[in-house]
């Protein structure tokens, strides 16, 4: 596809990982409350909340009230996290447009965060798309610390291709390669996802910005063919279960990259601005996006 301009799909994830690790923990309805803002601002996909233990992850507790508090806006589709199958079964109950599903691929980092095999992992993804396919929702496969395990090390990337052949059997809408550690850089970024579009699924991609290489990903993602790709408003983000994974690229900082590169978000700019500035001031702190603090300028025509 190389460096043609398109549109590129933008799921925000703030509502979800960009809150599941802050210090702070905002209620339901504030949550509620920023993703009807994402929406407003032309966001097609959100996901919402995470359908995981409020135990292990007390800012994400009260996932259905955050969906029964959204005003359901059309034209975009409100997404859930999961880990399990009891996960998958709270999401769809509370009305979810699509599941998205996410495992890591590395054993250690499994048995840390889910407790559970990459093989049985990988089998429990064929079911959640079947099950999915019946209940008639949308579901993408995430694979978790596809460039590199905060215990295990850097990941080969036949072992993520193997993988996403295996997933992508199942056919999900999407597999999306999560750089959950921020260890990626571009030529890794173009391998994976070259190798598993030539399988025939649409791939996705989402980055944390740990080492100052996720916006560089992104755009790397884009040259090679991704068409979806994982961004949270602000910048922020982290894994409780990942040592060190600071936030994700900001949604701001990636829709004014492409957009001054000709491609089509169907985001309003300005609009996302105003979100991420809000949830700064929900969060009481300065969030590490760079364009909502420095504002919109008008791109230089192609």
């Amino acid at each position: 596809m190389g460096g043609d301009p398109m549109r590129i799909e933008i799921v925000d994830v703030g509502p979800r990982d960009g809150l599941q690790n802050e210090d702070k923990t905002l209620s339901p309805e504030v949550r509620a409350g920023l993703c009807d803002r994402l929406a407003a601002a032309g966001v097609p996909r959100v996901e919402a909340a995470s359908f995981v233990n409020p135990k292990l992850v007390p800012q994400m507790a009260g996932a259905e009230e955050v969906m029964a508090g959204i005003e359901r806006r059309p034209g975009t589709s409100y997404a859930g996290l999961v880990l399990n199958e009891k996960g998958y079964e709270r999401a769809i109950q509370a009305g979810v447009d699509e599941v998205r599903y996410a495992f890591p691929v590395t054993e250690t980092f499994a048995e840390r965060n889910q407790n559970t095999t990459v093989a049985d992992a990988t089998a429990l993804a064929a079911r959640i798309v079947e099950r999915a396919r019946l209940d008639g929702v949308r579901v993408s496969i995430t694979l978790s610390a596809a460039f590199g395990c905060p215990f295990e090390g850097r990941v080969k990337p036949e072992v993520v291709l193997d993988l996403a052949k295996r997933v992508g059997e199942a056919k999900p809408d999407e597999i999306v390669l999560a750089d959950t550690i921020g260890v990626g850089v571009p030529k890794g970024v173009r391998e994976l996802v070259t190798g598993i579009l030539n399988s025939g699924v649409t791939v996705g991609c989402h980055f944390h910005d740990t080492r100052n290489t996720g916006i560089a990903n992104a755009i790397a993602a884009v040259e090679a063919g991704a068409t979806v790709l994982d961004a949270s408003v602000g910048g922020s983000g982290g894994c409780p279960f990942a040592p060190q994974a600071t936030g994700n690229i900001a949604t701001e900082d990636l829709v004014y990259l492409l957009h001054g590169m000709g491609h089509e978000t169907g985001i309003e700019l300005d609009a996302l601005i105003e979100c991420a500035q809000w949830l700064a001031e929900q969060l009481g702190k300065e969030l590490p996006g760079q364009v909502h603090k420095a504002g919109n300028f008008e791109p230089v025509p192609g």
